[in-house]
């Protein structure tokens, strides 16, 4: 425990004033986090470091492809997604025979690389259009995950799935409420009342849900790979992708729901 706090202490000296700082500080951020998830994806599988670097290449040309909050939801570029697909299909003639990188795994791999690459750079779009909406965006899975975690040591006794095995009903249901009821509470004072508020609740209480189920799917990852955690750089944390996958699916689901907040 006291590792995760001391962790966390750091990050948030170090993380924090970039947040608030935006721009070029924030993006420089983004990209040197891009960098290391690229490094923890890659370490999932046996393949060849060109197509290594080929992954950092393609991960950080989706994370930077738009800068533009104005086209936030129509910002994806064609010609950066047809030239990260190509550079990393094309290896597969040169590797497959020597079975050192397979069709599978390069479709696997391209996967995570829009997923991931698209989210960071919803982080990066979202912070430009407004601190308070990017504030909600990364507490909505912080608040969540916490009320949860805490609510499943206190008083879980159901157990929701087996892709988590410490990981309750009872903690969910209660992370989710606590999640929407303090978001909710936090829209109406930094963002603005203009939302019906049953459309609002139901929304955040939406992205409560789709930020635990982001967490799960990181899970089944782990679980297929038969690893803890994607790496070991944050002292009882993990890896950043373990710390961003929740935020991640967050980013996905707010986007969407952002003409309407």
């Amino acid at each position: 425990m006291q590792k995760r706090l001391i962790s966390i202490a750091v990050i948030l000296a170090i993380v924090l004033p970039l947040i608030i700082l935006g721009g070029l500080p924030f993006v420089l951020l983004i990209g040197l986090i891009s960098v290391i998830i690229a490094k923890e994806l890659t370490d999932l599988y046996r393949i060849p470091n060109v197509v290594k670097l080929a992954v950092v290449i393609s991960l950080i040309m989706i994370t930077f492809h738009n800068f533009d909050s104005s086209v936030l939801g129509f910002g994806l570029d064609f010609y950066v997604i047809s030239l990260s697909l190509l550079i990393l299909l094309l290896p597969i003639i040169f590797f497959q025979i020597k079975d050192k990188y397979t069709t599978k795994d390069a479709f696997e791999i391209m996967g995570f690389v829009l997923l991931l690459g698209i989210g960071l750079n919803y982080l990066i779009l979202i912070r430009d259009l407004s601190l308070a909406y990017f504030l909600m965006l990364i507490l909505i899975p912080i608040i969540t995950d916490t009320f949860a975690f805490t609510a499943g040591k206190l008083i879980g006794n159901h157990k929701a799935t087996k892709l988590s095995p410490n990981k309750t009903w009872e903690g969910y249901i209660i992370g989710s409420l606590m999640g929407t009821f303090i978001m909710t509470v936090y829209y109406q004072l930094f963002i603005g009342n203009q939302t019906n508020l049953i459309l609002l609740v139901g929304m955040i209480l939406l992205m409560t849900i789709i930020a635990q189920l982001g967490d799960l799917f990181f899970s089944a990852i782990k679980r297929q790979n038969n690893i803890k955690d994607f790496s070991n750089l944050i002292p009882g944390h993990g890896g950043v992708i373990d710390r961003l996958d929740s935020i991640i699916f967050a980013a996905l689901i707010f986007v969407i729901l952002l003409g309407y907040l």
